[in-house]
């Protein structure tokens, strides 16, 4: 991780009020959401944690089908944005708390979501951070984010030097497979974005 947990969620808790209107500018990320969601597909009485939650995106728009959706970040400003988003919506099922990828905070879960925050972790990191994912024994993992499927380059939009740590998707998918997951599907959105889908191999 190139910055501390405590420096990213300082500097998230200051963009939290843009941030929405910042990511849904690029198709790349528009698509990435649409994906998690299709892919996650809860049933109507699933369990689905949504880690590095942000402003909710992704757990507002599974609420209506899984029985409870409980978002996790490190940002109490991006969660208090998701909050106030549920509570407009009318959306009563979805729980919003503090919670890490290494230590997420969730005592079960059916489905495991992620969208545009892993890759902020090392690459050993990431493999902690799936582990931890792998002992919720969720039946599926969604992953979408920042990931090379080629030579990076740090001129692309997506990927920021200085604070982001993207891997490759062959290192995602050795660390899913060594965790006990299938990879079941590979979407790839950009040369730098994609959405991985690995479900629990029981």
């Amino acid at each position: 991780m190139k910055r501390t947990i405590e420096e990213h969620a300082a500097r998230f808790d200051e963009v939290a009020g843009e941030y929405d209107d910042s990511q849904n500018d690029t198709d790349e990320y528009r698509a990435c959401v649409s994906l998690v969601v299709e892919h996650a597909d809860p049933e109507s009485d699933d369990v689905v944690a949504d880690l590095g939650t942000g402003t909710g995106a992704i757990a507002l728009s599974l609420a209506d089908d899984a029985g409870r959706v409980v978002g996790r970040d490190i940002s109490e400003g991006m969660m208090e944005q998701a909050r106030e988003k549920a509570a407009a919506q009318g959306i009563g099922n979805v729980e919003f708390g503090e919670g890490r990828f290494r230590e997420p905070n969730v005592d079960e879960a059916d489905v495991v979501v992620s969208n545009f925050a892993m890759h902020h972790l090392s690459d050993q990191e990431k493999r902690e951070a799936i582990e931890a994912i792998a002992d919720l024994d969720p039946r599926r993992f969604v992953l979408g984010d920042v990931m090379f499927f080629g030579t990076p380059d740090p001129d692309e939009p997506f990927y920021s030097p200085e604070v982001d740590d993207p891997s490759t998707v062959g290192h995602l998918a050795d660390a899913l497979t060594d965790a006990g997951f299938a990879l079941t599907a590979v979407e790839r959105v950009h040369d730098q974005v994609g959405v991985l889908v690995a479900e629990q191999v029981r």
